[in-house]
């Protein structure tokens, strides 16, 4: 589980035959999981200074690989003993999101994000939303994308500066609304027991 926290932007170092190396201030174990623009991987080898994870197949198709150059966002697996500032995220990538527009405000500003139709259900107004990893707020939902109001301390310490219209981003929609949904919405016409309630929770 992580929280939405970006912890520090990483450099790219390689990417090669499905293992990608950062180079970061943040050291850690072999065997830890990383969210890396979202998403969660596990270390497989560090050296002084850089460290690697493993891509599968599937985590390559889910998500938006262009973006694994430069610099990406990486968060370390949250500690029962943390504080849970942002929201629990998985670090499973449920799409990929595109900036359609971006409007300047007087003290923030408006990400408009388009996402395939399917996933609107689980995106939720003044709901959660985790996008490359980082947690937001959704003020609008429409028919097939939403806004997101950033403020200027979040773009300072994340890559949102950078975004422009066209890019390709990580979304991982809230985990509760996906529960909620599944358990509700689409299971609207049949009764819901703990035992399917279970068996939902257990497919995930």
């Amino acid at each position: 589980m992580f929280t939405g926290l970006i912890r520090e932007t990483a450099e790219v170092v390689s990417f090669t035959d499905n293992f990608l190396t950062l180079k970061s201030r943040y050291e850690p174990g072999i065997g830890d999981s990383v969210a890396v623009n979202g998403a969660c991987l596990t270390v497989v080898r560090k050296s002084p200074g850089t460290f690697t994870v493993e891509l599968s197949p599937e985590t390559q198709k889910t998500i938006a690989m262009e973006n694994l150059k430069g610099h990406v966002h990486i968060e370390p697996a949250m500690q029962l003993s943390d504080r849970l500032e942002g929201h629990i995220v998985q670090g499973h990538i449920d799409t990929i999101g595109t900036i359609t527009k971006i409007e300047k405000l007087s003290n923030a500003t408006d990400f408009y994000i388009t996402v395939p139709a399917e996933y609107i259900k689980y995106i939720i107004p003044k709901g959660s939303i985790a996008v490359d990893g980082i947690s937001l707020t959704v003020n609008d939902v429409f028919e097939d994308r939403f806004r997101l109001t950033v403020i200027p301390h979040t773009l300072e310490n994340t890559l949102f500066a950078d975004y422009t219209v066209g890019r390709r981003i990580n979304i991982e929609t809230d985990m509760f609304a996906r529960y909620l949904y599944h358990m509700f919405m689409k299971n609207e016409n049949r009764q819901i027991t703990w035992d399917t309630i279970d068996a939902i929770m257990a497919s995930y």
